[in-house]
Formats: structure tokens, C-alpha cells, sequence
């Protein structure tokens, strides 16, 4: 965290700038647990993404308290780098108590043997690695429902389809990069899919509408 950079954002807000997706993730961990994002501290809204974190200030707070939050976070981050890179990457203990989100898969993907050439494992080892341990929910985009989750087991890292899919069902489960995600609609897309899912990912009549949202714990099991 020790490359965290400040900027910042209108008169309201603090953008923050890491390295990756897993300080992102500890950045947004170390907030909470500074008390830096609840009902007592200086930040209302959290927005995540794949190398920042936008910090809204809470109504009332001056930004320059927002920031002197960010920067001792950020610093206290930086001393615990060395010791802790790659901890929260997954699900943390509070996030698992606080329910995991289960989603059953059928894993039948188109990409699924092509994943396991990738990677050098079986197809049953690749369905063993991506439901063996929690991912966790980094930052939402792409499309209303649509979320990025990380922690997985790296040996999944597997890069995008050379030909993205001009039409991707709602449901499937893919992996790109170090993320997995699953398609909340019918789409374009390039990620190499693994199965699917019948669960819903967007509902405008839920509340809150996207069924993963920053911070939640995901683990993936298979459906029979």
C-alpha cells in the first residue's frame, strides 16, 4: 500500500489510487476496520474498482477529514505490506460470518477443457480449484449486476478469449485474468466459461437489486 496515491475529487470525495485489485480490497477492509466507513466516521460512500477507491465524504464532514482517514489507512497498510500481501484477498472471517453467497454450478462451459489445457490440470481439478475456497466480491462493472471476484486459487489465472463471444447467456460462470465472474445477462463477452448458474444476479424488484455487491463472501459449488 505503500504506492497508495491521493487525489482529489470535486469538494466532496477522495479518490485513491493502489497498485491492484488485492490492495483494493485490503484498503477497503482496513476502512471498516478503522471505523473510517461506519455510522461514526467521516466516509458515506464507498466506490471500489479494479485500482481505486472513491471516498464520498459523509454530509456535514469536512473532505480533509476523509483524507487524513485515507492517508492513515493507506500508511498503516504500507507498514503491514511486507507481512500481509495477499491476506484479504479472499473472504475475510467478518465477511464469512456475515453469510457467504452460494452459487451453484453446472459445470458444463464451452471453455471449460480450454481452461484445463491453460492451467495443466484436469477439467475435474479445475472445477475442485474454482469451488475449493471463498472468492471474494472486489468491485462491481460492465453491466448492472455484474461483479469481480478475487481470492480464488491462482492457479485459475487464465487470460481472455483470443475471439470474445458475440452473445454470452445470463448465468454463465467464466474466468479472466485473476477474477471469476458470472454474466447477470445476455451479452458480448471474452471470458472463458467455466458453467452456469440459474441464479438471479440483478432483480430490480430485490432490494438491494445485485445480488453481489463489494465486500461479500462468494463460494462457487457444484450443482448435480
Amino acid at each position: 500500500m505503500s504506492t497508495a496515491r491521493l487525489l482529489p475529487y470535486g469538494d466532496r470525495a477522495v479518490l485513491v489510487e493502489v497498485e491492484d485489485t488485492p490492495a483494493v480490497v485490503r484498503l477497503v477492509d482496513a476502512l471498516a476496520v478503522a471505523g473510517a466507513t461506519g455510522p461514526e466516521g467521516p466516509v458515506a460512500e464507498v466506490v471500489p474498482a479494479a485500482r481505486t477507491v472513491l471516498l464520498v465524504a459523509r454530509p456535514g464532514v469536512p473532505v480533509a477529514a476523509v483524507r487524513a482517514a485515507a492517508e492513515r489507512t493507506a500508511a498503516e497498510q504500507g507498514d503491514r505490506a511486507g507481512d500481509e500481501a495477499g491476506a484479504s484477498t479472499g473472504a475475510p472471517e467478518a465477511a464469512l460470518d456475515a453469510g457467504t453467497i452460494e452459487i451453484p454450478v453446472v459445470y458444463d462451459g464451452p471453455d471449460l477443457a480450454e481452461v484445463a489445457a491453460l492451467t495443466g490440470l484436469s477439467e475435474r481439478e479445475v472445477v475442485a480449484a474454482h469451488t475449493g475456497r471463498p472468492w471474494r466480491v472486489a468491485f462491481g462493472g460492465f453491466a448492472p449486476g455484474f461483479a469481480y471476484l478475487v481470492g480464488g486459487d491462482p492457479r485459475l489465472h487464465v487470460p481472455r478469449r483470443s475471439e470474445p463471444r458475440t452473445s454470452v447467456p445470463a448465468g454463465a460462470v467464466g474466468l479472466a485474468g485473476e477474477f471469476s465472474g458470472v454474466y447477470p445477462r445476455s451479452s458480448p463477452g471474452g471470458w472463458q466459461l467455466l458453467g452456469r448458474t440459474d441464479l438471479v444476479l440483478w432483480d430490480l424488484d430485490r432490494e438491494p437489486p445485485a445480488l453481489l455487491r463489494p465486500g461479500a463472501a462468494v463460494r462457487f459449488t457444484e450443482a448435480t
